[in-house]
C-alpha cells in the first residue's frame, strides 16, 4: 500500500494525479465540520471556573490502544462520545464514471496544546499584568487536517494508507514589562487513515475509512487529561470524489436497504451533505448524531461551541454576564473573547433574527369558489374561506392543504383566529355528487375550532357519518340520517370521525374523554399477547421514523409501566429498562421511555396465567412517520 505522511495536517501528501476532484466539494459542508470541530469546546459561561468546562473534549476522541483498553476492550457501537482508539466510516458509492472515478478522503481533528502561564520560570494558574490583563493557564486546541486522494480503481485493489502525524512542538509567548511568559505546549500526534473499497455489483461499491491512534500509550493509570495531549480530539471524516455518488445511510432507496445494515460504523456515523436527496456528492461522518444534509442555520453569526443551546437564549445570557466573568472568560480562551466580542456588538436586526424562522409556509391562496372543505389545524398552509357551493368535507387534522370553508347561503363566516365567536354553516345545494354534504346546521353543543376560538359549534348533519379530526377515538352518528358519508382524511389507513355527544366516547377535548382509561391497567395486544403494566418486552425500535436515541435501546428488555392513548388515536407503551440502575427512582416519579406496540417484543407468552384479564383495543397505525431512517446498523 501506498503511504505517505501529511505534517502538521494542513495538506495532502497523496500523490494525485489525473483529473482533480470537484473544487468546494468539502467546502459544502465546511459550517457544519467546523461546528462538529468545536462542539463543546468551550461552554457557557466560557470561564475556566466553571464546571462545565473542567471536563472537556467529549466527541470523536481517539486515544493510545493501550491506555484506553487498560481495563478491557471498547465497545463498538456509533456513539461518538465514548473514547475509542480508531473510528471507522462505512458507507455506499454509486460509480457513475467508471474508467476515471477517484474518492477523497480529508480527516479533520484536534491537537490539544497546552497553555501554561509562568512568572518568575514558575508555573501558575493566573498572572495579572501591569495593565491589568489576566493571563490564566488552560488548555486549548489546534485544528488540524488530513487528506488523501487515490482513484478508485487502487483502493479496489487493496486501498491507500496515510499516516497522519501533527508534531510535537512548544511557542514562548513573553508577557509585557517582563511580568512573566505564557508557554504553549504539544506534544505529537501519531495515526493511521485507511482508505479501501468493496465491490458490491457493476456500478456499486462499499467505502471503508478507517482512522487509529498508533503513538506509544502513556502509562495505564495516566490521568484523563494527560492522556489527551496524545489524542486525537474531535475526530470526523469527509468523503468526496469526482464521477461517484454516495448513498444515504438513514434513508436508502428500497433496494439497497440490506446492503446499508450491512455497513459498519463505529464511533462515528455518516450523513449526505449537498442537496436533498437519498444520494449526494459528499459524506460527513461525524461523532455527533446528524440528519442527512445537515445546514447551520443562516440566522446564526456565529459558532457558540454549543449546539444543545439555542443561540437566542445563549446570546441573552451571555450578555447578561457580569464585567467579572466576562473578565475571567476573555482570560480562558481566544475563542471565547471572541464570542464575548460578537455578542457586545451584535446589531439590533442581527440579533431579532434569532428569535426564530418560519421555512415550511407556502404562498396563500385566492379566495375563489372551492367545492371543498380541507384540513383542520395542522394544516401548514395558509386558510382560505370561500363563500361557494360545498359538496365534501375531505382531509382531517394535518392536511397539506389549505382549510376552505365553503357554503351556498351562509349567513356567517367564521371570524379570524380566536375569534369567540361559533362557525356556523347552513345547507348546501343537493344536486351534487353522493358524496354531497346536504345540510350543516348549527347545534348547541360546542367543540373547539381549528383556530383556537372558545366557542365554537358542533355540526350535526343528515349523513350517517361525518369525519372528523385526526386522532377522535370515536365516530360521530348523528341522529338525523339518510345520507353519505364523507370521505376519510388524505392517506388515513381508517376512516378519520368526528366524536358528538352521541358516540360511545367523548372526543378528546370533551369533558369525560377519558372516562374508562387507566393506563396502569390498560392492556393491548401484541402478537397475541396482551401487555399491560408489569408485563416484560423487549424493545424492536422501527428502522423507519423512530427516536434516534430509541435506536441505543435495541435488543435490551424492559418492564411496561403504563399504557396511554394519544389524541390521534394511537397506543403507546412506556416502560422501564431492565438494568437501568435508576429504574425505581425514574418509575417513581414518571420518567420512562414510549415505544409503539408493534416496538415491542413480549417475552411472556400468551395465555400466560400472569396476564392483565381485559386487553384494550390494539393501537391504530401512525398517521405520519417520519421519512427518516436512523442508522438500522446497530439495531439489528
Amino acid at each position: 500500500m501506498a503511504e505517505a505522511l501529511a505534517e502538521g495536517g494542513t495538506k495532502s501528501a497523496a500523490t494525485r494525479g489525473g483529473a482533480g476532484p470537484s473544487p468546494g466539494v468539502f467546502e459544502q459542508l465546511g459550517a457544519v465540520a467546523d461546528a462538529v470541530l468545536y462542539e463543546g469546546y468551550l461552554l457557557y459561561p466560557y470561564r475556566r471556573s466553571s464546571t462545565k468546562n473542567r471536563v472537556r473534549w467529549q466527541f470523536g476522541v481517539l486515544f493510545p490502544r493501550d491506555w484506553v483498553e487498560a481495563d478491557g476492550p471498547v465497545t463498538a457501537g456509533v456513539s461518538g462520545s465514548a473514547d475509542s482508539w480508531y473510528q471507522q466510516t462505512e458507507c455506499l458509492l454509486r460509480v457513475r464514471q467508471p474508467d476515471s472515478a477517484r474518492v477523497r478522503v480529508r480527516v479533520r481533528y484536534l491537537q490539544m496544546q497546552r497553555k501554561q502561564v509562568e512568572e518568575a520560570g514558575r508555573p501558575v494558574e493566573s498572572l495579572r499584568g501591569d495593565d491589568g490583563t489576566v493571563h490564566l493557564t488552560f488548555d486549548e486546541a489546534l485544528p488540524r487536517e488530513c487528506e488523501i486522494e487515490a482513484p478508485l480503481d487502487e483502493l479496489l485493489r487493496g486501498g491507500r494508507t496515510v499516516t497522519v502525524s501533527a508534531a510535537a512542538g512548544e511557542d514562548i509567548e513573553p508577557l509585557p514589562d517582563d511580568t512573566g511568559r505564557v508557554v504553549r505546549s504539544r506534544e505529537e500526534i501519531r495515526a493511521e487513515t485507511t482508505v479501501t473499497a468493496e465491490r458490491l455489483s457493476d456500478g456499486l461499491c462499499r467505502i471503508r475509512v478507517r482512522t487509529t491512534n498508533t503513538a506509544p500509550a502513556p502509562p495505564p493509570r495516566t490521568p484523563r487529561d494527560e492522556a489527551l495531549r496524545r489524542a486525537l480530539i474531535a475526530t470526523h471524516t469527509l468523503i468526496g470524489g469526482d464521477g461517484v455518488e454516495f448513498v444515504s445511510l438513514i434513508d436508502p432507496p428500497a433496494d439497497l436497504e440490506a446492503l446499508v445494515r450491512a455497513c459498519r460504523n463505529e464511533f462515528t456515523f455518516p450523513v449526505l451533505g449537498g442537496e436533498a436527496g437519498d444520494t449526494g456528492p459528499v459524506l460527513l461522518s461525524a461523532p455527533i448524531i446528524l440528519p442527512d444534509h445537515p445546514q447551520v442555520a443562516p440566522e446564526s453569526p456565529g459558532d457558540l461551541h454549543d449546539a444543545a443551546e439555542i443561540d437566542e437564549i445563549l446570546t441573552l445570557r451571555t450578555m447578561l454576564l457580569t464585567d467579572e466573568e466576562k473578565r475571567e472568560a476573555r482570560a480562558t480562551d481566544p475563542r471565547a473573547a471572541a464570542i464575548l466580542d460578537r455578542v457586545d456588538t451584535m446589531p439590533q436586526e442581527v440579533f431579532e433574527r434569532l428569535h426564530g424562522a418560519v421555512r415550511s409556509l407556502t404562498p396563500a391562496t385566492s379566495t375563489a369558489p372551492a367545492d371543498r372543505l380541507s384540513g383542520v389545524a395542522g394544516s401548514p398552509e395558509p386558510v382560505t374561506f370561500s363563500a361557494a357551493s360545498a359538496d365534501r368535507l375531505p382531509d382531517a387534522a394535518g392536511s397539506p392543504e389549505p382549510v376552505t370553508f365553503s357554503a351556498a347561503s351562509a349567513d356567517r363566516l367564521p371570524d379570524a383566529a380566536g375569534s369567540p365567536e361559533p362557525v356556523t354553516l347552513t345547507s348546501a345545494p343537493a344536486d351534487r355528487s353522493p358524496d354531497a354534504v346536504r345540510s350543516l346546521t348549527p347545534s348547541p353543543d360546542r367543540m373547539p375550532d381549528a383556530f383556537g376560538s372558545p366557542a365554537p359549534v358542533t355540526p350535526t348533519a343528515s349523513t350517517d357519518r361525518l369525519p372528523g379530526a385526526a386522532g377522535s377515538p370515536a365516530s360521530a352518528n348523528p341522529a338525523s340520517a339518510s345520507a353519505d358519508r364523507l370521505p376519510d382524511a388524505a392517506g388515513s389507513p381508517e376512516p378519520v370521525t368526528f366524536a358528538t355527544a352521541s358516540a360511545d366516547r367523548s372526543a378528546w377535548w370533551q369533558e369525560g374523554a377519558d372516562d374508562g382509561l387507566s393506563p396502569t391497567t390498560d392492556t393491548v395486544l401484541v402478537d397475541g399477547v396482551p401487555l399491560g403494566g408489569g408485563s416484560r418486552v423487549r424493545l424492536r425500535p422501527r428502522g423507519r421514523g423512530a427516536d434516534a436515541q430509541d435506536m441505543f435501546l435495541a435488543g435490551r428488555t424492559a418492564e411496561v409501566a403504563a399504557v396511554f392513548h394519544d389524541v390521534d388515536g394511537s397506543v403507546h407503551l412506556a416502560v422501564t429498562l431492565d438494568d437501568d440502575p435508576a429504574a425505581e427512582l425514574n418509575n417513581w416519579y414518571g420518567r420512562f421511555h414510549y415505544f409503539r406496540p408493534d416496538e415491542l417484543e413480549p417475552l411472556e407468552p400468551a395465555g400466560s396465567p400472569d396476564e392483565p384479564s381485559a386487553p384494550a383495543p390494539a393501537a391504530a397505525p401512525a398517521r405520519h412517520t417520519s421519512d427518516s431512517e436512523t442508522p438500522a446498523a446497530e439495531a439489528e
